[in-house]
């Protein structure tokens, strides 16, 4: 069963039936983790471990024994972990799986010990190195700082059983080790006042250990606040990522942002520098001050109604006035923002400068119209006009019947088709299947038949599977009686600019996950949870009829319903006993937190989150917190949130109960229906219960 999971993961795998068979695979074998049985044919497995006490290889023992005494013993032995053969033994395999993956990032991560005692770093230092930590120590706080910025450290454990080492006043007097370095620590100590664990925190102390220390205990604590810097760590490398993209798009893009009223609200320097005005003469103006007298109102008209009623992106080519009094061309994109309400927030617009290109169109369209030459140079100029236009453009022309009869070079370019390979297909067939499901070619066809042209944004696919974008124009093309005869496409291609946006998007789904694992990684109790959740809400979204934007809107964000969690103390938060009334309160302030964190955002995913964050613990009767909302006052966002917390909250284990069975779960969702849930909702869960239970069982728990 072992050998089966771990080779699909990649590992390479041997098997030894005896200590004798171990010891010669041993031998020939180089070999980096033991999965060690204690109870053998030939003996114990324990005289395995004390042969290989000072050697590379990391063992994990496979018992039938769950005696605390045993799995201390087992600790201080050097082994890493000990996985107990149950009914429950097949799904603890991923979990090694995983501590494996945990210690070869262990590595890169560093652990300081302050101690005077020479035993407590040394058994200290063996523990954590045994979990390939790199371990540095020293005997009083005066050379912390020098160690702090020598080496990237992780983590410090102060060990205070004496009274020369005063861990609280040290980090009081060195608080930017904790809020601006971002290291954990860890306190030891043979006992903890109230007092000490309050000014402990205040102070950035994240844990308290008690005397003897429980190696269990130990290293758990240490892998979570590692993992947590670890996670915390890659969260800002995500935000300076995000930073990048955005410089990204400044530099290669002209780039604008108003607000609802069309009031220009940013402009980069590329904007500046095409338009001949200073960021402070645009900045608070409306965006017509650049409207160009030539330019059609209709358009402007079709603009309006696209970003503001439809609340869609536009896309088109527009003539702009410059301060001096002349022009500039650019093809535009311009995207409404809207938040969790489903209200525009702000309008940003990507533009790259097309003036060349039209200034070559009109030069040769005014020749040939105003020209009183013969017909011959007529023709001559006609067809300079087309080479000019072909240099610029991909062009496509189609018969009546979507037939391609002509494909010019820069379109076989960019399709990965020859000519020949073209001529004689359907342009349907180039299409991404999107186009045809909702109809768009078909919408396209009617269109012309009428003799109207048409803009449309096309997402094709290439020859070698990949996908490009094209901002299209088809125009139907009539012969002097007037017949539509074929089909001209004219096509510019924004795949650049279209797969930075998805970039853009993808790295803030990313940010908003990630800030939703840091939440959850406090208790590290539920490790599919967020996930869970996020289905769960997204299943149910779409089971009460939100569209598939709003839906995925909530799969994204509703991960991050407990991210206030962050703030609050280990000692509240792991609590496995009853909490007190003083307890609960600061417990129901995370509600608050995350809404405060989140709410300033101008970010759309960023502003749902604070709404679930903020309203998944309200009720339907209105006895939930922090604002006791009732009934549909509460979004939408945090009702179905509420069921989907509160439906993988008890069908998994906690630190302060075991799992509930699922007969149980569904009679209290039953009982509650009207009282804390959403009736509507409710009914929709229980008639799908198959569906959430599908989504569970997939996303299972390792232990």
């Amino acid at each position: 069963m072992i050998t089966m999971e771990m080779s699909l993961r990649g590992f390479n795998c041997f098997n030894a039936y005896s200590l004798n068979e171990a010891r010669e695979i041993l031998k020939k074998e180089k070999i980096h983790y033991i999965l060690l049985d204690i109870n053998l044919p030939d003996g114990n497995g324990y005289e395995l471990i004390n042969e290989l006490k000072n050697s590379d290889e990391r063992i994990f023992v496979l018992t039938g024994e769950e005696d605390p005494k045993f799995r201390e013993q087992t600790y201080q032995k050097g082994v890493i972990d000990f996985i107990v053969k149950d009914l429950n033994f097949a799904h603890k395999i991923p979990q090694v799986i995983m501590n494996i993956e945990q210690l070869e990032k262990n590595k890169q991560s560093t652990v300081l010990i302050v101690s005077e005692s020479k035993d407590v770093k040394t058994y200290l230092g063996k523990l954590l190195k045994n979990r390939f930590y790199n371990i540095i120590t020293t005997e009083n706080e005066e050379n912390v700082v020098e160690l702090v910025q020598k080496h990237l450290v992780d983590l410090i454990i102060f060990d205070q059983t004496t009274e020369s080492i005063d861990a609280i006043e040290f980090m009081q007097n060195h608080s930017y080790i904790s809020t601006k370095n971002k290291i954990s620590v860890i306190l030891l100590s043979d006992s903890f006042e109230a007092s000490t664990i309050r000014d402990g925190m205040k102070s950035g102390i994240v844990e308290f250990i008690t005397q003897p220390i429980v190696a269990e205990e130990l290293v758990l604590k240490v892998d979570l606040w590692i993992d947590y810097k670890r996670k915390n760590d890659e969260l800002l490398c995500s935000v300076r990522l995000l930073q990048e993209y955005k410089d990204t798009v400044d530099e290669s893009s002209i780039v604008s942002k108003t607000d609802r009223f069309g009031i220009i609200t940013y402009v980069n320097k590329s904007f500046c520098e095409i338009s001949g005005y200073s960021e402070d003469e645009l900045i608070g103006k409306n965006h017509n001050i650049l409207r160009h007298p030539e330019m059609p109102k209709e358009t402007f008209k079709d603009m309006w109604h696209t970003i503001k009623k439809l609340k869609k992106s536009w896309r088109g080519k527009v003539k702009n006035r410059k301060k001096d009094g002349g022009f500039y061309w650019v093809d535009a994109l311009i995207k409404p923002i809207i938040n969790a309400d489903g209200e525009i927030e702000e309008y940003i617009a990507l533009r790259h400068d097309i003036t060349e290109e039209e200034e070559v169109k009109k030069y040769f369209k005014d020749k040939l119209k105003g020209s009183q030459l013969d017909l011959a140079h007529s023709i001559k100029l006609s067809q300079e006009y087309e080479n000019a236009t072909d240099k610029f453009t991909a062009i496509l022309k189609t018969d009546t019947d979507n037939i391609i009869t002509y494909a010019n070079d820069n379109f076989c370019k960019l399709s990965g088709y020859s000519l020949n390979e073209l001529i004689g297909i359907n342009c349907q067939s180039l299409r991404d299947e999107k186009h045809i499901k909702e109809g768009d070619c078909k919408k396209l066809q009617e269109i012309l038949a009428k003799g109207k042209h048409k803009a449309i944004l096309f997402t094709n696919i290439a020859k070698d599977g990949s996908a490009y974008y094209l901002d299209t124009i088809v125009y139907p093309i009539k012969n002097a009686e007037g017949i539509i005869k074929e089909h001209l496409h004219l096509m510019h291609d924004i795949t650049e600019l279209t797969n930075m946006h998805k970039e853009i998007e993808d790295t803030q789904k990313e940010i908003v996950y990630k800030m939703g694992e840091i939440g959850e990684s406090r208790s590290q109790e539920t490790g599919y949870h967020v996930k869970r959740v996020a289905e769960y809400s997204k299943l149910l979204a779409s089971l009460y009829g939100l569209s598939d934007e709003e839906a995925e809107t909530i799969f994204i964000v509703s991960p991050m319903h407990d991210i206030g969690k962050v703030a609050i103390s280990d000692a509240i938060l792991k609590k496995p006993g009853k909490l007190t009334e003083e307890e609960f309160d600061i417990m129901k302030s995370h509600s608050e937190i995350g809404y405060s964190v989140l709410k300033v955002s101008e970010r759309k995913l960023l502003n749902a989150a604070a709404v679930v964050a903020h309203e998944h613990h309200e009720k339907w009767d209105g006895g939930g917190y922090p604002r006791g909302l009732k009934g549909e006052d509460i979004h939408i966002f945090g009702r179905i949130t509420a069921i989907a917390d509160v439906f993988d909250a008890l069908g998994s284990d906690r630190v302060y109960k075991k799992a509930w069975d699922d007969e149980k779960i569904f009679n209290l969702f039953k009982e509650q229906s009207g009282k804390h849930f959403d009736p509507v909702l409710v009914k929709l869960f229980l008639e799908n219960k198959e569906k959430f239970i599908d989504i569970r069982n997939k996303y299972k728990e390792s232990i």
